[in-house]
């Protein structure tokens, strides 16, 4: 893809670019404070939500158009850029009008192409900067998708946040982080700008300092960070958002990692990876011949392919196996997870062949 960078005049010329701000606007005294005490933190681009989506009816879906003269006062009085979030071709014409200076399209309409699509053609040659967050499940190809979506409209100052992925399970995060799927983006389209917002995937305020720094280890290019004048009294997300002060600190304290050059100790490691890694491969080839084998003997006695006990003891022993070698039982066992599901389709092959 052929983007362009994602900076207003030039305001970020190092990581991260942070955007903060309030997860709603509530009022007008609300916003001009936060952004007053933002500013103070260097902050160039203030974020608040007019239009919130809501999982149920009832709860506090933003105070529409209304917000949009609020932001426009942010910008006279403090000098901040302002930016939120369009979920409708509505949406993006009253914010485009009202002098908004960025957008971005929210996870949980980023799960339909028809609407990702919608606001691509209400965008569509613009050159105010748009941010995509990754859809609520863990689907790197939707994300993708969007982007491409938006990209072949002619938009060309795109950037994606990661803020997390919905999960059945109860973690410490609201969302989980599943870094590795950002990770992939970043390898697929390696000129896209990756913002992270630490607010969304924790919930919890106390978890957003750890995850920023996380974010910098990883290489991404800037923070979505939820910030609000009074916390306590926010009218959304009251756990996930920090105090300008408390933001302070915690960009105050990231260290930012941006040495690229390869030392020779670090080449030599990289070539003892490779070398592991091509053993491992062949390693694995071995594997997979004497599964072929097992397979065609199944199919010669009429034995079933899955064999549950079997597995379960694989698992269970190749896991305390894996502990006493300092590995991560969960990181083996989801290799071993992957190693069986190519057995077992090489297997399934084996059955469908005629004699």
């Amino acid at each position: 893809m052929d983007l362009q960078p994602i900076t207003l005049d030039s305001i970020a010329p190092h990581r991260p670019l942070v955007i903060a701000g309030p997860c709603s606007a509530e009022n007008e005294d609300q916003m001009l404070e936060t952004a007053r005490q933002l500013k103070q933190c260097g902050i160039k681009i203030m974020r608040a939500g007019i239009w919130k989506p809501r999982t149920k009816p009832g709860g506090f879906e933003g105070v529409g158009t209304a917000g949009i003269p609020w932001m426009r006062k942010v910008k006279e009085e403090t000098g901040l850029y302002t930016a939120t979030e369009v979920a409708t071709p509505a949406h993006v014409h009253e914010a485009i009008k009202g002098g908004i200076d960025v957008l971005w399209i929210g996870a949980r309409t980023m799960v339909n192409p028809f609407a990702v699509q919608e606001l691509a053609e209400a965008l569509r040659e613009t050159t105010m900067p748009v941010l995509v967050k990754n859809p609520v499940n863990p689907d790197l190809e939707l994300w993708i998708g969007g982007i491409e979506r938006l990209y072949r409209c002619g938009i060309k100052k795109l950037a994606a946040i990661h803020r997390g992925f919905s999960t059945y399970e109860k973690t410490a995060y609201r969302n989980e982080p599943f870094w590795q799927v950002p990770i992939e983006l970043r390898r697929r389209i390696p000129n896209l700008p990756i913002f992270c917002d630490p607010s969304h995937i924790s919930g919890n305020r106390e978890l957003i300092a750890p995850l920023c720094q996380q974010a910098m280890d990883l290489g991404f290019d800037g923070l979505m960070i939820e910030a609000h004048c009074c916390p306590e009294k926010a009218f959304s997300d009251v756990s996930q958002q920090v105090a300008p002060e408390q933001l302070n600190t915690i960009l105050s304290n990231l260290i930012i990692r941006d040495k690229f050059d390869t030392t020779a100790e670090l080449s030599e490691w990289r070539r003892q990876i490779d070398q592991i890694d091509e053993q491992l491969i062949d390693l694995l080839s071995k594997r997979m011949k004497i599964s072929s084998d097992i397979g065609r003997y199944k199919k010669k006695t009429g034995m079933p392919i899955l064999q549950p006990a079997r597995y379960t003891e694989i698992l269970s022993n190749r896991a305390r196996l894996s502990e006493t070698l300092d590995l991560n039982s969960q990181f083996i066992q989801e290799i071993l997870k992957s190693v069986h599901e190519e057995s077992v389709r090489r297997q399934m092959v084996i059955m469908e062949e005629s004699d």
